[in-house]
């Protein structure tokens, strides 16, 4: 019903039509549309999560993991911009709305960030950092691949390396290595 009708027109009665129920029935479930909206862009984010929360579960270098957390957020919604654009335009609308759905969406990102973060400082691969600080802010300067507000800019041809120079300077910032190099030159 979001894809047909847009997520502004698109209303209880509409689902519970698409659902061959009374809208009735769909109230006992839903009490409101905006309830309904935030199941809506829940699933969509529920779908969207096991494969990040496998990447930070599984052993290996946690540079490594780090990076295919990234790879995998930005391939996810590269591919569901590309595969349905208006629905993507309907999600990106409807998780504008629905706050408190993209807060827990965001802090569980800065908590699988994070614990990447906090076991590669383990591995004495990272600094000693806050790892949510950490985790933050490379959200926040990694935005532009992954937040759907910049979906139009991932086509462009250019935004692949232009992600690898920024993470390169991220990894710069949070590895051992660099604060070793520093001290061997001082």
């Amino acid at each position: 019903m979001v894809r047909r009708f847009g997520p502004e027109k698109a209303t209880v009665v509409d689902v519970a039509r698409a659902l061959g129920v009374s809208h009735a029935a769909v109230y006992r479930h839903v009490k409101t549309k905006a309830e309904l909206r935030n199941l809506v862009v829940q699933r969509w984010v529920d779908e969207m999560m096991p494969p990040l929360r496998a990447i930070v579960a599984r052993p290996g270098p946690a540079p490594k993991r780090l990076r295919q957390l990234f790879d995998t957020l930005i391939g996810a919604k590269r591919r569901r911009a590309a595969a349905d654009p208006e629905l993507f335009t309907a999600y990106r609308s409807l998780a504008a709305e629905t706050q408190s759905v993209a807060a827990a969406h965001v802090d569980e990102l800065v908590r699988l960030c994070a614990a990447i973060i906090r076991s590669g400082i383990e591995e004495g691969k990272f600094r000693h950092v806050d790892p949510i600080a950490a985790s933050q802010a490379i959200l926040y300067a990694t935005s532009r691949f992954h937040h759907p507000t910049h979906a139009m800019e991932w086509t462009d041809p250019k935004i692949d390396a232009v992600f690898d120079d920024v993470w390169r300077i991220l990894m710069q910032g949070l590895s051992v290595e660099k604060d070793v190099r520093r001290k061997k030159s001082g």
